[in-house]
Order: C-alpha cells, then sequence, then structure tokens
C-alpha cells in the first residue's frame, strides 16, 4: 500500500524512473533498431512502444507529485520530468531523487 507523504511519493518515483527508463532502453536499443534494420512487424515489437507510451504519462506524474512533496525548484522538476524521454537519464534522475531524499531526511 502506498504511504502518504514524501516516503511515498519517493517510491512511486522510483518505481516508475526504473520503469520508464527499462522501456526507453528497450525501445531505442531494441525496438527501433528492429524495425528500421529487418523491417520487423513482430507484435513484441509494437507492445514495447506501446506500453512505454502509455506508461509515460504516469511517470510524469509521479515525477510532479514527487517535486511538489520534495518543493523542489521548476528548473528540477523539469529536469526529472525530461529525464523520462532519454534512454539512461531516468536512471540518474531517480539516484539524484533519492540522493536529495537522504538530504532532506537528515
Amino acid at each position: 500500500m502506498f504511504t502518504g507523504g514524501l516516503e511515498g511519493a519517493l517510491a512511486r518515483y522510483k518505481f516508475m524512473a526504473i520503469w520508464s527508463g527499462t522501456f526507453s532502453l528497450l525501445l531505442w536499443f531494441v525496438e527501433v533498431p528492429a524495425h528500421l534494420a529487418f523491417h520487423s512487424k513482430l507484435a513484441i515489437w509494437a507492445a514495447i512502444a506501446i506500453i512505454h507510451g502509455f506508461t509515460y504519462p504516469i511517470y510524469i506524474l509521479a515525477a510532479f507529485n514527487y517535486c511538489l512533496k520534495a518543493r523542489t525548484s521548476l528548473m528540477t522538476m523539469l529536469f526529472y520530468i525530461l529525464a523520462g524521454t532519454l534512454p539512461v537519464a531516468s536512471f540518474v534522475a531517480e539516484r539524484k531523487a533519492v540522493e536529495r531524499f537522504k538530504t532532506l531526511r537528515s
């Protein structure tokens, strides 16, 4: 069950950052090359793009919620939100969010 407050917002953001980053990696480094190189129309390739497309807005909401709870600046919020668009950036942003959480807790 999700807990309220900053801890719950961080847990949701961490999950969605890892989820979004994983599907972004699959999309950019598996689906797109397979589609372009082999003109593959397998359903699994389309599923990767669809899953990433449907879950990215959830990632945005999780990032927005975390940033509101952590009281970050607008630029930091934009960094967290846009980190989901690049394959590895969401993993970096997730680590930064955890570091920020640890500094806020101490």
